[in-house]
C-alpha cells in the first residue's frame, strides 16, 4: 500500500519560506504556501513557521486574518516546525518584549539574543532524536526558560553569551532558534515529518 503524501502548509507572508518548501518537497511531502485565509481550506497535516522578522510576521498574520485560525489549529495539535522567528511566534513569553503571538509553546524566549546580523554564526552540533547536524544562527533568539512538558533538544555554547537552549519540542511543536532550511542536511525536516 502506497503511503499518503503529507501536505505541509508553509507560512509565506515573509521570511525564508521557499527554502523550507524545497526541503519538504525533496522529502516527498507536498508543500503549499499560506498567504491568505482561503489557503487554510486546503488539507494540512503540518505547518512550518519560517525564520524572518517576527514583528512583521505577527502584524501580517493579524492583518490577513490568519492569526486566530492558525493559533486554534496549533492549540488543537497541528504539528508545527518553527525556526528562528517562528520560535518567537510560538513562545508563551518574550523576555525582552511585552507582546506575544500564538503563545502555544510554554517557554520564555529572548529575541536577537546573539546580536544583529554580525552576531550570526554556524556550528555543527547534536540535536536530540536527530543526530549531529549543521546549525546556522542568524540574529537568533534563545530559550531562557522551559516549563513542564517541554523537552530540551539542544544547547549551544557561544563565547558571547554562554550555554543556551536552542531547540525544544512540546507535544507536536518543534521549535528551533536556528535555520535548518539553509543547510543541505534534511534530517530536521525528516524528523518533523515523522512527528505527523
Amino acid at each position: 500500500m502506497e503511503k499518503r503524501k503529507l501536505h505541509i502548509g508553509v507560512l509565506a507572508v515573509q521570511g525564508a519560506f521557499i527554502e523550507h518548501e524545497r526541503v519538504l518537497e525533496s522529502l516527498g511531502a507536498e508543500a503549499f504556501e499560506i498567504r491568505q485565509l482561503r489557503d487554510l481550506d486546503r488539507p494540512m497535516d503540518g505547518l512550518v513557521l519560517p525564520g524572518g522578522e517576527s514583528t512583521v510576521q505577527g502584524k501580517l498574520l493579524r492583518d490577513l486574518g490568519l492569526f486566530e485560525p492558525l493559533q486554534k489549529k496549533i492549540r488543537e495539535g497541528l504539528p508545527v516546525l518553527a525556526t528562528c522567528a517562528g520560535l518567537i511566534l510560538l513562545a508563551e513569553k518574550l523576555s525582552n518584549d511585552k507582546s506575544t503571538y500564538f503563545a502555544t509553546l510554554p517557554v520564555t524566549v529572548e529575541r536577537n539574543a546573539y546580536g544583529r546580523q554580525l552576531g550570526s554564526f554556524f556550528v555543527q552540533h547534536d540535536l536530540k532524536h536527530v543526530g549531529n547536524i549543521p546549525m546556522t544562527f542568524i540574529r537568533a533568539p534563545i530559550i531562557n526558560q522551559v516549563n513542564d512538558g517541554v523537552e530540551v533538544l539542544a544547547h549551544v555554547d557561544s563565547p558571547s553569551i554562554g550555554d543556551k537552549i536552542v531547540a525544544v519540542q512540546y507535544k507536536k511543536q518543534l521549535a528551533l532558534a536556528f535555520h535548518p532550511e539553509l543547510d543541505l542536511d534534511r534530517k530536521v525536516h525528516q524528523y518533523f515529518l515523522g512527528m505527523i
